[in-house]
């Protein structure tokens, strides 16, 4: 994955891009609409970082980070063997955590290939496991019925043709420097080969729900769309695979058709992003810890409730979750990442009504001090967080008048509803605020949630 402070320079100009009237292909907003609408009624999915950096155990830019020479690198690709890679069971888990789909690298930085390729030696097929993961990968997680992503890194720190540049290993400081280790090196032949491999990917693996397209750094010894020939590369997946849904990596923001959504990494947005004042389709991408590859000595792992924070957050705000897993190298989850996965899945079983199908409430509905709202407009039910758990009184203000019934989620249990006492409380009731009464002791869930029947 790109470095954090990209996903920073990302959010903070998103305000700038313009819908233009460049056109990759035809399709109206309602169409568009549609073909998300599986992916924005899912809202959590599962991202999965795999490669020979796992071998490494501590990041997936170590070539990058210590300069690794494709020579030094080779020793994880002669004894790459995860024996223990089962993804009938990673399947399993993402489905018992409440994720709805999963993305998996096909082919990071690193260069190195997760499946059987044509066009290239460098790839899990000749290596000792020797056989296409993405092949086994994709029949696991489709039979539990998970939507399909292949993540696929137009950046390439192994192939001969593609030009060092500031993200390579080999980066360098003036131009002069740049000219000098990139004499003999083609970028047209890497844009082919990019451009074959994608057609690989979005043929070889029957539908294929989401692509991700990992990333573009124009500017001063950088690359963008006229690098990777990301209008040709995007016309081609869109017509290899019209139903997909891709992010905005390709650098075409500007033209329609060109992406679908887009990604604040490691970041929580203020509000809902926008282009030209119109809300737009949004993902934010997670990981567990500070790394998306596996990270033997890396300890800054989220608790529980942070995560489910990102979560119900990311929804507040009509964006989904994509929180990543870094598997190890010899194919299995980080007992951490186990612990996290199981421990949403506890909050999902009972919760999950509060997040798939939902969005952020109408305006009119102002959440409450140290609450997080959620809504399901075909159920009409408003979906209350509580962050910080309150003591028998809870009041609501300004919309008492649309609550029709009010319960907890994880058990259906009634909350009685009353009006409030001004002389109690010593301050001003409002005609349309009521009080709700919780018992004093916090449930046995570590958010609780308030499920809000409201008047038509």
């Amino acid at each position: 994955m790109k470095k954090i402070i990209l996903c920073f320079l990302l959010v903070g100009v998103i305000g700038q891009f313009s819908f233009a009237q460049k056109k990759i292909w035809d399709e109206t907003e309602e169409q568009k609409t549609e073909r998300l609408s599986w992916w924005t009624e899912a809202r959590f999915g599962m991202f999965i970082h795999w490669g020979l950096y796992a071998q490494a155990g501590r990041h997936e830019w170590v070539k990058k980070y210590e300069r690794t020479t494709n020579e030094e690198y080779q020793k994880y690709f002669e004894i790459f063997n995860p024996d223990m890679f089962n993804p009938k069971e990673w399947a399993k888990k993402a489905k018992k955590a409440g994720m709805k789909y999963a993305v998996i690298t096909t082919k990071h930085h690193e260069g190195f290939a997760m499946f059987k390729s044509g066009y290239s030696d460098y790839t899990v097929t000749n290596t000792p496991y020797g056989k296409d993961i993405i092949k086994k990968w994709v029949d696991a997680f489709r039979a539990e019925g998970l939507g399909i992503g292949f993540y696929y890194s137009l950046i390439d720190w192994h192939h001969p043709e593609y030009t060092i540049d500031r993200v390579h290993p080999q980066s360098a400081n003036t131009q002069e420097e740049y000219d000098e280790l990139n004499k003999g090196r083609d970028m047209t032949v890497y844009k082919e080969y990019l451009k074959n491999q994608v057609r690989e990917i979005l043929t070889n693996y029957g539908k294929i729900d989401i692509l991700w397209l990992d990333y573009s750094f124009p500017g001063k010894f950088g690359k963008g769309r006229e690098d990777w020939g990301s209008v040709e590369l995007l016309k081609m997946v869109r017509e290899l695979q019209p139903g997909i849904i891709v992010n905005d990596g390709a650098d075409l923001k500007e033209y329609y058709g060109g992406w679908d959504f887009t990604t604040p990494e490691q970041f929580k947005v203020d509000k809902w992003p926008e282009v030209d004042g119109k809300k737009i389709p949004w993902e934010t991408c997670q990981t567990f810890s500070g790394s998306w590859g596996y990270y033997r000595d890396e300890h800054t792992w989220k608790d529980n409730k942070q995560l489910l924070v990102l979560l119900i957050e990311s929804v507040s705000k009509g964006g989904n979750l994509l929180l990543n897993v870094g598997p190890t190298a010899r194919g299995t989850f980080d007992e951490r990442a186990d612990k996290a996965l199981k421990e949403m899945g506890d909050w999902m079983k009972y919760n999950s009504r509060s997040i798939y199908g939902c969005t952020q409430a109408p305006d009119g509905f102002v959440a409450p001090a140290n609450t997080l709202l959620t809504y399901n407009e075909k159920t009409n039910r408003l979906y209350i967080h509580l962050l910080d758990y309150p003591m028998k009184n809870f009041m609501i203000k300004g919309f008492g008048n649309k609550v029709k019934y009010a319960q907890f989620l994880h058990d259906a249990s009634e909350l009685k509803i009353s009006k409030p006492y001004g002389h109690w409380i010593k301050q001003e009731v409002g005609e349309n605020d009521i009080n709700l009464s919780l018992p004093v002791t916090k449930p046995n869930v570590e958010v609780p949630v308030m499920e809000i029947f409201l008047k038509n």
